[in-house]
């Protein structure tokens, strides 16, 4: 099997890793407390960070301040990413959240611009508006502006961004591995302290198994993220991530019955063509550097 092949499965894995990790942190919704979830979960994802990352060599302490005080700026921003998308998972249909989220490559590039100010093009310039004029088919404010959903998705959205953007500032010497397990211990952590207020509540056996199903899932798809920046050209394997999508309409109505509105597949659909052509215009001038996220 050739690399790119390979790289494209694995990508496509790690997509359906998550979006299965998505689907069934959803079936608890209401069931568990949102921080209780969101703690049980991340102990397990940051004990198999930590043990992937010492495996690989890659927990490095003696980095610069700068990539220290980065490190610092993703892993809150990472708490804040996981906190309103999952916010946002349990009041919309997966494939509507999922949709939104998909114009994260696009934000990243319009980020990169103005703040990092890498140089954009004209074409990247024009997919990144008409890229933003697909999700506003997919949000669709009505008269009274976004409902609360939409704007968790949002501001999951904006955490990203920065999330990605203080990704992209650090230095080659940073471990991608290491900065996944930094972002997922704080999420974890933040989940646990914010959960004390309320206090933890029992868990039912099945919601105990969806959490656990859930938790095996995102660590499949950590392992294929981390295979796939080892295998195959990154313009070549980097759109696939928008599998993910297909899985989220899949999953959506197996599970729910959902399937949304045509101007919400008519917007995913001009996001995902506008971020395919982003993602491919950078993968060739760009390095191979990912962290991961925790979701």
């Amino acid at each position: 099997m050739q690399d790119n092949t390979r790289g494209a499965l694995l990508m496509m894995g790690s997509m359906a890793g998550f979006t299965f990790n998505d689907t069934f942190v959803k079936l608890t919704a209401g069931e568990v407390p949102l921080f209780q979830l969101i703690f049980l979960r991340g102990v397990i994802a940051s004990l198999f960070l930590f043990f992937l990352a010492r495996h690989l060599g890659a927990l490095r302490l003696g980095l610069s301040r700068r990539d220290w005080a980065l490190v610092v700026v993703r892993s809150l921003t990472e708490v804040g990413a996981t906190v309103f998308f999952l916010s946002a998972l349990f009041r919309m249909p997966l494939a509507n959240v999922t949709a939104i989220l998909q114009i994260l490559p696009l934000s990243v590039a319009l980020g990169a611009a103005l703040v990092l100010r890498e140089p954009v093009g004209w074409r990247r310039w024009s997919a990144i508006a008409v890229g933003f004029g697909g999700m506003l088919l997919i949000v669709r404010p009505g008269p009274d502006g976004f409902s609360d959903a939409t704007l968790f998705a949002l501001v999951a959205v904006v955490c990203s961004t920065l999330r990605d953007l203080a990704t992209r500032a650090m230095s080659v010497q940073v471990p991608s591995l290491m900065v996944s397990f930094m972002g997922a211990v704080s999420v974890m952590g933040f989940a646990g302290l914010a959960s004390l207020p309320g206090g933890w509540q029992p868990i039912a056996p099945q919601n105990a198994l969806f959490i656990v199903i859930a938790a095996g899932f995102i660590l499949a798809a950590y392992l294929c993220s981390v295979m796939v920046m080892r295998v195959g050209e990154v313009s070549f394997t980097a759109p696939f991530r928008y599998t993910g999508l297909i899985w989220a309409l899949i999953l959506g109505f197996l599970v729910w019955g959902d399937w949304p509105e045509p101007l919400t597949l008519l917007g995913a659909f001009i996001v995902v063509a506008m971020g395919v052509f982003t993602l491919w215009r950078e993968a060739r001038r760009s390095r191979k550097n990912l962290a991961y996220p925790v979701r």
